[in-house]
Order: C-alpha cells, then structure tokens, then sequence
C-alpha cells in the first residue's frame, strides 16, 4: 500500500505520496516518474517522501510552502526526527537517486551530491497536519503506472516527429519555390540566357544534318 497525498499551492494541484514501510520504499526507488523529486530526514531513519512535479517544472522553481510540507511530512514520518525541534531534510531528483546490490533495504545514494539540497526544518505541526488529512492509502501497481506514463512520453515523442516531419516537408518544398522564382527572375534580367532556336536541344551532328537538307 501507498500513502498519497494531495494539496494546492500557488493554484496549482501537487500529488505527494510515501511508502509504508522498507520495503515498499524499494519498490518506489524502482519505479519513480522522473517528475518526482524525494524527500528525507538526513542522517535519521524516515519515511521516503515524494512529490510529483508538473511536467515542465524543475526542482529549482519548487515553492517554499510545498517545499515545507513535505519537508514537515517527512520529518512527522521519522521516529527520531518527529520528537526533535529541527532536523535537517534533503531533497533531490527522482532520477539522481542512485541503488546498488550491495545497499540494504530502504538505503539510497546519490548520482551526483551538487543536485541535493539540504533545508533545516523546525517542527509545524499545523502545515504537516493540514497535508496529513488528505492522506489516501491505494494499493497499486507501481510498474504498471510507471509504464502507462512511459507510453503516454513515447505516443508524445511520434506526434512531436511526425509534427516536425511534416514542416520539413512544407519547409523543403518552400525552399523549392524559392529557387525557381529566382530562377525565373535571373531569366527574365538576362534575355541571352533564353533561346527559341530550334536547335537549342539538339546535337551538333544533327544540325549538320539539317544543314545539308536546306
């Protein structure tokens, strides 16, 4: 089972969502959207928290108060980190999290550390408790969601190239025109370079050939 939670800020709707235990913590290490950046107390056990992005958002514009309340989710979500006045949170991209064999359950690292961010957070009971009651437990199939978002990016990428084929198309054949009309306007600047002589288009044995008749 997941945990999801929902709330609104700046107008606009934000799914944030956690694993119930380890070990379904693995399972949302596997099978995360790279719309989701991750939460966590640092250096203490917790929860791990994700908030999903709107596509086109990046971390770096994530706002303060949605910030604060997975921050404030996640801290509520540590057993040695709700009972202290502050602890430090880090949060990342989804795609910067990095698992190997040798990790136990529910470890985590990080592809590059520069793309972590590290906020002190002090205890708010009210901004934690606010998101807390919309919490919703679902059971679902993550990899089965994860493919369904894997195939809408895949249907999205052919309409793009094809979108982009076809003004190659209207493009090249524009191109085309281009060079005729200057062609055309080369031709009519320069008379010489048209000829009605019948023998434009033949060879120099067959004007001989002519010649001899006449």
């Amino acid at each position: 089972m997941v945990f999801y939670f929902s709330t609104v800020v700046d107008g606009r709707e934000y799914v944030v969502y956690m694993g119930r235990d380890k070990m379904e913590n693995e399972d949302l290490l596997r099978w995360g959207w790279p719309e989701d950046v991750w939460f966590h107390v640092d250096k203490l056990s917790s929860a791990h928290v994700y908030l999903r992005l709107n596509k086109g958002e990046g971390v770096d514009a994530i706002p303060k108060e949605l910030v604060d309340q997975c921050c404030q989710l996640v801290k509520a979500n540590s057993i040695q980190g709700c009972k202290m006045a502050a602890v430090d949170v880090v949060y990342t991209p989804y795609p910067n999290l990095k698992k190997t064999g040798d990790m136990v359950a529910g470890q985590v690292g990080f592809h590059k550390n520069k793309r972590v961010v590290k906020v002190n957070v002090e205890k708010n009971n009210e901004v934690w408790k606010k998101l807390e009651k919309t919490r919703e437990e679902r059971d679902v199939d993550l990899k089965l969601e994860r493919e369904g978002r894997d195939r809408e990016d895949q249907e999205e990428l052919k309409k793009r190239k094809k979108v982009q084929r076809e003004m190659e198309k209207v493009q090249i054949e524009k191109d085309r025109k281009e060079r005729e009309m200057k062609s055309y306007k080369l031709m009519d600047a320069n008379p010489d370079l048209c000829t009605s002589n019948q023998f434009d288009n033949e060879s120099d044995a067959e004007r001989e050939l002519v010649d001899d008749f006449m």
